[in-house]
């Protein structure tokens, strides 16, 4: 039975890292080897899947790590990062810093996908803990829980927007419909949940982050600050605006595709920061290329966990383990957004990325829509929702929160999948509530 070859390869991993000290790295190829051949692949055949998992990975993040890394350094560097906490913490107070990162996190995840605004927000949220004294947590959990109900929930992310044209919903609506829907979950998931670990005291990486002391007039203004910040975020909000309101075969469409692309964003927003938190500031150009090639040495062991964990879902795809969860899904004798909820749920267990667990579900559902009246706005959220479910090793976010968060698998399965499951129950609730109102 392929769920239970998943279970082997899990309880493999496990004891690879948390007995035998294994580097994630190691452990993460080994467990490939294991749920590969547990699930009658050659050796030859399971070799290839890795490879193939860790360049489609590579591939899709290595741009991106690299760029987001590089612009955290400029942001941390110049006292940008510092700037923006500092607002933060004058608006709305330290009591209320939660409720700032909620909001931060939410705008800039509403056009940008989770990993590129993850590594935009991250060095923020260093700073605040330090300038603060607040728990890394306390601060991290409420980000990761915006951020991923965005991506998960709403439109212009790629899988509820694609899922939404299979459905035939209304996009706008299914914005709206969605916002109602993410507010409780993204509280629950968010500082709900951070209330439990506020005790716990963990740092960033070595090499990473590292503690920096400002005078305020030494900091860069906070117009220049946020808009260095945010370059990604309005290119790629554009982006979706243009997309959604332009026919797709005008000049402007196609530029506005490539500019909002998350690694070109990135890597504008690098060559302008260059600029406007380096050599505008008096750092010289070498100094400044120096910083940058520094910041993607600290990430290159995070790129290769990320990719191994990329590795550990393709081999999953190709023996077919998510043909065998659709399947268990179909049978299932359930009403359309219960079905649509549970067969994204057990795709994203199997396979890992909530993108992919989406779009498959829908495409299962989709024929018992017919004749039962569900609005399909709701059928999105349902989809999406489930594919929030159950994260762990085959997801690169879980592989993500637990490297940039330093922590231990037994934390990061703790906070990073604890909040992903209360994120999808939660959907799950707030969508059968507007169901039954609707």
């Amino acid at each position: 039975m392929p769920l239970i070859t998943v279970a082997l390869a899990v309880v493999v991993l496990l004891i690879l890292i948390g007995r035998f000290k294994f580097n994630a790295f190691l452990a993460l190829i080994l467990s490939s080897f294991s749920v590969g051949m547990l699930n009658g692949l050659a050796v030859s055949t399971t070799l290839d899947s890795i490879l193939k998992g860790i360049g489609s990975t590579m591939g899709s993040l290595a741009l991106v790590l690299a760029f987001g890394a590089m612009l955290g350094k400029l942001i941390e560097e110049s006292g940008a990062a510092h700037t923006i906490t500092y607002s933060l913490t004058d608006w709305f107070g330290l009591p209320r810093i939660q409720l700032a990162i909620l909001l931060t996190g939410f705008l800039v995840g509403l056009p940008m996908i989770y990993n590129a605004s993850f590594l935009v927000l991250i060095p923020l949220i260093y700073t605040l803990s330090s300038t603060t004294g607040l728990p890394l947590m306390y601060l991290g959990i409420p980000l990761s829980a915006s951020l991923s109900v965005a991506h998960g929930y709403l439109p212009p992310h790629p899988a509820p927007t694609t899922v939404a044209i299979m459905y035939k919903a209304d996009v706008n609506l299914t914005l709206v419909y969605g916002i109602i829907v993410a507010i409780p979950a993204i509280l629950l998931g968010g500082p709900v949940l951070a209330l439990f670990f506020r005790k716990f005291r963990n740092k960033p990486p070595e090499g990473l982050y590292v503690p920096r002391e400002f005078k305020r007039e030494e900091l860069p203004g906070m117009a220049v600050s946020v808009l260095t910040t945010l370059i990604p975020v309005l290119l790629m909000l554009a982006g979706a605006v243009v997309t959604m309101t332009c026919p797709a075969d005008l000049p402007v469409t196609r530029l506005f595709k490539f500019l909002s692309d998350p690694n070109v964003a990135l890597l504008l927003a690098v060559l302008v920061g260059s600029y406007t938190l380096g050599i505008r500031r008096g750092k010289k150009m070498d100094e400044v290329m120096k910083s940058l090639g520094e910041s993607v040495g600290s990430v290159s062991m995070i790129l290769l966990i990320i990719a191994a964990g990329g590795a550990f879902k393709q081999v999953l795809l190709d023996a077919k383990v998510g043909d065998y969860m659709a399947q268990v899904a179909s049978s299932l004798k359930l009403s359309p957004l219960l079905l649509a909820w549970c067969t994204a749920a057990l795709l994203r267990l199997s396979l890992g990325s909530a993108t992919v667990a989406t779009i498959t579900a829908a495409g299962i559902v989709l024929p018992t829509m017919a004749g039962t009246g569900v609005r399909p706005e709701l059928m999105v959220l349902a989809t999406g929702s489930g594919s929030l479910m159950f994260s762990h090793f085959n997801d690169v976010g879980f592989w993500m929160f637990k490297e940039y968060y330093n922590l231990d698998i037994k934390h990061t399965f703790m906070i990073w999948t604890t909040m992903e499951t209360i994120v999808g129950l939660t959907g799950l609730a707030g969508v059968l509530a507007l169901n039954a109102v609707l």
